[in-house]
């Protein structure tokens, strides 16, 4: 994939599938933008 200079948004993303997309797209080189129902879990892996 081609993502370099993209910002994405990603909902659901702080588990499962959400999460593995995010994940990726981060490795491919985009900044990516994630939310979620659990706060503590947004922080948790926005620092990761």
């Amino acid at each position: 994939m081609k993502l370099k200079n993209k910002t994405i948004l990603i909902t659901g993303s702080t588990r499962g599938i959400g999460k593995a997309i995010a994940e990726k797209c981060i490795q491919e080189g985009a900044t990516v933008i994630i939310c979620g129902t659990r706060e503590e879990k947004v922080k948790e892996i926005s620092a990761a």
